[in-house]
């Protein structure tokens, strides 16, 4: 079910590049229904306009493009630009993948693809950016614990818990989402050195600090065949 489209001033802003107006018209739609400001080029020479004038969060951007390549304007954006880029590619050759990557592109996505998925690996490269998705992060309650999401720090009443760079981002992406289940594949992002299997083992490693019985979780809940729940006050 397709949600309202009221964006915050705020929202992360997104310029979406392909030669293919389909793609654009559903894009811009989809996206802007969960949340994103999304503007669209049809080609390489466009987009550069656009960029011009205007500071993006991510750029969505085919590969097989009229004139410039998306490869192309990859490299040649990466000599003077960090803005993280969501590569649109029909090749499934791990070559072409290989290239892309060398160019400075963060991630990639096959078509055809699946909408949803695009968002996932979209909010995944915007958490990993940190502070320019402008996201408000939430100071989260449940039990004796209070974690302050833009401090890193856990308390259990008034002593802190030492907690890892990684249990910090898990935390984090709750906080993001406070009382609502959170997929294995929000939680492992596009570190490559991670799997599902990995974030199992953190959770498990963060309800030993959290739980009276781990086994047993009142707090960090298993949501089955989805992800995991963190339940606050």
């Amino acid at each position: 079910m397709a949600r309202s489209a009221v964006l915050e001033d705020n929202a992360p802003h997104i310029l979406l590049i392909d030669d293919d107006s389909r793609i654009r018209d559903l894009l811009q739609r989809f996206l802007g229904e969960h949340g994103l400001r999304v503007t669209v080029a049809k080609d390489a020479q466009e987009a550069r306009r656009r960029m011009s004038g205007l500071e993006f969060d991510l750029l969505i951007l085919d590969v097989m493009m009229p004139g410039e390549s998306g490869i192309e304007l990859a490299k040649d954006l990466r000599r003077s630009k960090s803005v993280p880029i969501l590569m649109l590619t029909a090749r499934s050759d791990i070559e072409d993948r290989i290239e892309g990557l060398e160019a400075g592109v963060d991630d990639y996505v096959s078509k055809p693809f699946e909408p949803r998925e695009l968002l996932l690996r979209i909010s995944a490269i915007l958490r990993r950016g940190g502070p320019k998705q402008k996201m408000k992060l939430e100071v989260l309650s449940f039990g004796p614990f209070q974690y302050n999401a833009e401090r890193g720090e856990l308390k259990r009443n008034d002593e802190y818990v030492r907690l890892t760079d990684r249990e910090k981002q898990i935390l984090n992406t709750f906080a993001e989402r406070p009382g609502k289940t959170v997929a294995r594949t929000d939680l492992v992002g596009t570190d490559a050195a991670l799997g599902e299997r990995t974030i199992d083992v953190q959770v498990n490693r963060l309800r030993r600090k959290i739980e009276e019985d781990p086994g047993n979780p009142m707090y960090l809940q298993t949501v089955r065949g989805l992800g995991y729940r963190l339940i606050t006050d």
